[in-house]
């Protein structure tokens, strides 16, 4: 099964799903500096797993963790900009999981590339008050019914 027909086939079928990231274009997030490749995506659940590539100096801005979410550090850093853990650095080849509630904004200083998976996508907190996903949605019009509600 070829990368494209791996990231279409629904989950419930049984077959392996084998993709290869180094044939996928990198795609510019709606944060300047952030791009992703989406190795994996359900979109009834929300469960991702993504190859991100942060620009050095690019931040993640406010955000919450609304189920588990889990970070493995591949190149560069993560810095936790604000938010309980402020000022923590997970560096290449260390691994970070994150509750669920947890807030913050994520800084990568000096650039970095990671593989994280979620179980949900996070909620964006934007300034005007909207609360929304990564593409810019709002968060419970698309994903409140994952958590029952």
């Amino acid at each position: 099964m070829s990368t494209a027909a791996a990231q279409k086939a629904p989950l419930d079928d049984h077959a392996s799903r084998h993709v290869q990231p180094q044939e996928m274009q990198w795609t510019e997030s709606r944060f300047p500096g952030c791009h992703m490749k989406t190795l994996l995506f359900d979109p009834k659940s929300g469960l991702a797993t993504v190859l991100m590539r942060m620009e050095p100096g690019t931040t993640l801005p406010d955000h919450e963790h609304v189920l588990i979410e889990q970070t493995y550090v591949l190149s560069g850093s993560l810095v936790d900009k604000d938010g309980p853990d402020a000022g923590l650095e997970v560096k290449a080849g260390e691994f970070v999981w994150r509750p669920a509630g947890s807030r913050h904004s994520a800084w990568a200083p000096n650039g970095g590339e990671f593989i994280a998976m979620f179980q949900v996508p996070n909620k964006f907190y934007e300034k005007d008050g909207r609360v929304t996903d990564l593409t810019g949605k709002d968060w419970e019009a698309v994903w409140n019914h994952v958590l029952g509600k």
